[in-house]
């Protein structure tokens, strides 16, 4: 059994994922070839963007859409501490300040009604995760920025092709970052990602920065920037699986769906808010007694995940921002009971009651 299958998946798409590799191999348009401006255009028109920029990663593109706001030390910017440490990591690597602060105890999305008591002088922006596929409350978290005049970046890394509100994710605020890593519900075969705004000058200037800093051509550097660029065999393989993506997202809804109506009554099953359509990135339930159920799940040959053990604050990377354990109650909760089943589109039903039923005899 695999956590996430992306063998089978492969083998389903295999005629149009080798003939789009084998396009770019045969023409040797490996940096910057024209596949990368059609995956752009492609992804922009099904976000509903204007401007959709790849580049080499996820985090490069969090970092490349702060870098466009020219943040100074010591800066502020709100997010979660409960999320891979990417959202995080690129503050700081800026110099700017994560002010972290908890999130809903439902959802898991950081908690809009916190965001405004975080809010300083010196805060700058705000970056909503839209963790495990699930678009945060933009409605409550848009409003609280423009009253105090904060940009706005929605990092959904895990949540292409979600919706909020009848909206497509990576269409909801000022600037928006999603990660193509292999493991994502839209997926390539190494490192990718991508930064969707409508705001055309912020465009430009991701276009230079992601390449070096780049002016009118490759040797007029008109700002400092960084090699981030999308690799085009990364977009080959996007391109050959997207146009699968839809039926994908509708697969994992129904497995998901099928796992909640049998453990409901033993754990906790997600909750996805009723105006939103989650992607299900993961398929995350809240056990007692986490760990043992783990170890139960491995012993019959279930893989199982935990995302996320530790919440960022009690990272020791972040010890300098001085959090201590209980600063953030939800967070640290969740993470001790949080663990991630198998999900994929390709999750067959007798996996799925094999997993169920060894969950259930283990509460029985």
């Amino acid at each position: 059994m695999r956590f996430i299958d992306l063998q089978t998946q492969y083998l389903e798409y295999k005629t149009e994922i080798d003939a789009q590799i084998n396009d770019v191999i045969s023409n040797a348009s490996f940096i910057m070839g024209s596949k990368i401006e059609e995956l752009e255009d492609i992804l922009a028109n099904y976000v509903g963007i204007k401007h959709a920029i790849g580049c080499a990663s996820g985090t490069d593109a969090l970092l490349l859409a702060l870098m466009t706001y020219d943040l100074q030390p010591d800066d502020e910017i709100i997010t979660t501490p409960f999320t891979f440490i990417a959202t995080s990591e690129v503050i700081s690597f800026l110099k700017a300040k994560p002010v972290f602060v908890d999130i809903k105890e439902k959802s898991y999305n950081i908690d809009p009604k916190q965001i405004r008591n975080a809010i300083t002088s010196k805060t700058k922006g705000i970056i909503a995760v839209d963790i495990f596929g699930q678009c945060a409350n933009y409605d409550e978290i848009n409003s609280v920025a423009q009253e105090n005049n904060l940009f706005v970046i929605e990092d959904a890394a895990q949540s292409f092709g979600a919706e909020y509100k009848g909206k497509k994710a990576c269409s909801l605020t000022d600037m928006t970052c999603t990660s193509f890593f292999p493991a994502k519900p839209l997926g390539c075969y190494g490192d990718g990602g991508m930064v969707f705004t409508n705001n055309d000058k912020k465009a430009e200037k991701l276009k230079s920065l992601r390449v070096h800093g780049k002016g009118s051509h490759k040797y007029d550097n008109i700002q400092i920037g960084v090699n981030a660029r999308l690799d085009t065999i990364q977009a080959a393989v996007l391109l050959a699986k997207f146009p699968h993506y839809k039926k994908e997202i509708e697969l994992r809804n129904q497995k998901a769906s099928y796992y909640t109506e049998r453990l409901n009554d033993c754990v906790i099953t997600p909750h996805v808010c009723a105006h939103n359509l989650s992607v299900y990135a993961q398929y995350s339930i809240r056990a007692k007694n986490r760990d043992q159920l783990q170890e139960h799940l491995n012993t019959k040959g279930i893989p199982t995940a935990v995302h996320y053990p530790r919440p960022l604050h009690l990272q020791t990377a972040f010890s300098f921002l001085g959090y201590k354990k209980g600063a953030f109650p939800i967070s640290e909760k969740v993470s001790n009971e949080i663990v991630s089943l198998p999900m994929h589109p390709f999750l067959t039903e007798k996996d799925q009651d094999k997993i169920s039923e060894e969950i259930i005899s283990f509460y029985s």
